[in-house]
């Protein structure tokens, strides 16, 4: 079915071609050039007739009377728009998808950066406790001097980190 379409989509071209040149044939020539003309009683008349004709052939050539070209364009531009606002709408999803992953990759970033923080945090507390409870020992086994030196050296460490000891 479509090719005969196609085949009639020619028609009002080929039909204006036709028309154009027996009007052509009618104007410009006569009984003397051709003696075929002579069967024709008025060829003036039939050659506005055939103008006439070919104007209206025209007409629906350029799709004037029927479907208007226009129609056409805008089904075209419909499309165009339509495959634009598809493309669109990927190129917002994939970055969308983008920015979440970096996002997520982000968070688990911050997560590992907490634990690990809060891991130097307890080995710092455990490192000062041991310290403290050495200190401890050392000056309850010897109290001596420079054991109880090493014990106020302690405890002023602890003093002086007790914010993040808390």
């Amino acid at each position: 079915m479509i090719p005969w379409i196609n085949f009639l989509a020619l028609l009002p071209a080929t039909t204006v071609t036709l028309l154009l040149i027996s009007i052509a044939f009618l104007r410009f020539y006569n009984e003397q050039d051709f003696t075929v003309l002579g069967l024709i009683a008025n060829p003036r008349i039939w050659s506005n007739r055939l103008t006439v004709a070919a104007l209206l052939a025209a007409v629906a050539n350029f799709g004037i009377v029927g479907r208007s070209p226009c129609e056409a364009w805008d089904r075209r531009n419909r499309e165009t728009n339509r495959l634009a606002a598809e493309a669109q709408r990927r190129v917002e999803e994939e970055q969308r998808r983008v920015e979440e992953e970096q996002r997520r990759v982000a968070q688990e970033r911050a997560a590992a950066d907490r634990s690990a923080e809060a891991k130097e945090q307890a080995s710092r507390r455990a490192a000062i406790a041991v310290e403290r409870d050495l200190a401890l020992l050392s000056y309850l086994a010897d109290p001596s001097a420079e054991n109880q030196r090493t014990l106020t050296q302690v405890l002023a460490l602890l003093n002086e980190y007790r914010s993040t000891l808390c």
